[in-house]
Order: structure tokens, then C-alpha cells, then sequence
């Protein structure tokens, strides 16, 4: 029988704790018992490519060496990458657009304005995060000072981004002036316009590795439907360190209920019921209640 149709044993109650752990030492993602066929269904796939018969062996080999780092990378995409379109929650997307429109009316943009899109995936958030600060730039008939740093642990993740390339279908909930503007034509998939793809750095990145990331002040961190993927008491760590990443007066976007139990003195809840966002506060400047 031909290695692509084996059938491989299932995974032992040891073999799915130990894969679990290695994922969650890794990349922070706790999988879930319910999850387990998922898990599985990943791993043996990758397993028959290699003709590799048993877990134990394929766990020896993403672990040891320089190879096994490669193998990690590959094995790692399939674990983790999340399906993701452009303007996915409309609301946090347009608030970004409303705080950049702000800073640019009150003449309060001084510098350069920087976001930064965590598990930034396939790359449609961080474009989509582009669009709305370039619409601003555009509106105010001022040179585009911005730039966006998109982070992702997913190697061929991130070489997609990079591409811009993207199906029709991902681009659904764009306007019609978005998709006049911002993308062109690539055959039968669309791409981002290059003074988009110009504005936009993608890096690779692990969140439980933030110490390694940029060091940039950033005016906006967006990091939704990242969080869900961790333990309550790493969300809150993970956050905490992102503050520490913010100009005063940046804003931190999370999913709408993505974290429910944080709060952290330098910062407020801001923009009302429909997204999760919070500022930081200007130096001298007291915490609302």
C-alpha cells in the first residue's frame, strides 16, 4: 500500500499529551481534548509525506537539530494557521480609520504612525489596516506617514503575505471604492497594489517571544483572534507586555471577548460596545474609572 493511504494507529492518551505540550511550550496554543482529531489529523498527514510510521519517531525528529527546526516550521503552519479574510470585524478596522482621522484633525500626528498586526496570518489583516490609514493620508492630501508591521510564527504564512495575492472571495467584505482602489487584477485571484504592499513589513515572530520582537513604539497593536488560543493567565501576560509597546495614548485592539478578567493601570477601555479596545495613558495623565 502506497504511504499516502496507510492508516496510522491513533494517537495513545501519552502521545496527545506529549504532542500538546510540545505545541503549548512552543507556540503558547493549548489544544483542547475535543481538539484531539484535529491534532492527529494534522501530524499523520505530515507523518505519510515522510513515510513516517509512528509518533514517537516523528516527535524524535521536529525536535532534535537544525532539521528538526525546519520540520517544526512545516508542521507548525498546518497547527496553526487560521482562516482569515480582509475587513473581517469591520468595527475595530474603522476605528483605527477614526483615531488616525482624529490625530490628523487636531494636528496632533507628530510622527510617523506605526501599527502593528500580531498573527497577522496570510496577511489580510494587516493590508486591510493599511487601506483605512492610507484612506486618511489620501483624505488629508498629506504624505503617507505610516507604516504597518505585520508578525506571524507561520513561515509560509508570512511568504503568502508577502505575495499579496489573494482569492476573490477573501476580499468579500471590502467596499466596492476598497476594492477599486486598493486591489488588481492577477489572473483570476486579486492582489494588493504595491503603495499598500510598500507600507507594510511582515516578520516572523512568536508571541510568547516578544522580548525578540520589534522594538518600535506603535500607535495601534492589533491582536484579534490570537488570545483565544492561550490560557487565561497567558493572555494577561501577553498583554501586560504589549503595553509596554505602545506610544501614550496608542491603542491596544483585541477581540471582542477574547479577554474578559484584564485590566492594567496604565490603561482605559475606549470605543464603545462593539470592539475590545484600550488606551494607554499620556505620562502625568491619572486612569479613568
Amino acid at each position: 500500500m502506497v504511504w499516502s493511504l496507510r492508516a496510522l494507529p491513533e494517537l495513545t492518551d501519552n502521545e496527545f499529551q506529549q504532542w500538546s505540550k510540545l505545541l503549548e511550550d512552543r507556540t503558547g496554543i493549548q489544544i483542547a481534548p475535543h481538539q484531539r482529531a484535529f491534532l492527529q489529523t494534522q501530524i499523520a498527514g505530515r507523518m505519510r509525506e515522510l513515510e513516517c510510521g509512528d509518533y514517537t519517531s516523528y516527535m524524535k525528529q521536529v525536535r532534535e537539530g537544525l532539521q528538526g527546526m525546519v520540520e517544526w516550521s512545516v508542521l507548525v503552519d498546518r497547527l496553526v494557521v487560521k482562516e482569515t479574510s480582509f475587513f473581517r470585524h469591520r468595527p475595530s478596522i474603522e476605528y483605527v480609520r477614526r483615531l488616525v482621522q482624529a490625530r490628523i484633525n487636531n494636528q496632533t500626528l507628530n510622527d510617523s504612525f506605526d501599527v502593528w498586526s500580531v498573527g497577522c496570518a496570510t496577511g489580510e489583516e494587516p493590508y486591510a489596516l493599511a487601506m483605512v490609514v492610507n484612506d486618511c493620508f489620501e483624505l488629508a492630501a498629506i504624505d503617507p506617514y505610516f507604516g504597518v508591521t505585520a508578525t506571524d510564527i507561520s513561515m509560509p504564512s508570512l511568504h503568502k503575505a508577502r505575495a499579496g495575492i489573494y482569492p476573490a472571495r477573501k476580499v468579500d467584505q471590502a467596499t466596492p471604492q476598497e476594492r477599486a482602489r486598493y486591489f488588481a487584477s492577477a489572473g483570476a485571484n486579486l492582489q494588493v497594489v504595491e503603495k499598500i504592499r510598500d507600507r507594510v513589513c511582515f516578520t516572523h515572530g512568536n508571541v510568547l517571544d516578544l522580548g525578540k520582537m520589534p522594538a518600535v513604539p506603535m500607535d495601534v497593536i492589533f491582536c484579534q483572534n490570537v488570545l483565544i488560543y492561550f490560557r487565561r493567565w497567558r493572555r494577561r501576560e501577553i498583554l501586560n507586555q504589549l503595553v509596554d509597546r505602545l506610544k501614550p495614548n496608542g491603542v491596544l485592539i483585541v477581540g471582542l471577548g477574547e479577554v474578559t478578567d484584564w485590566n492594567h493601570p496604565k490603561m482605559k477601555r475606549v470605543g464603545g460596545e462593539e470592539i475590545q479596545a484600550y488606551q494607554r495613558s499620556a505620562p502625568g495623565t491619572a486612569k479613568s474609572a
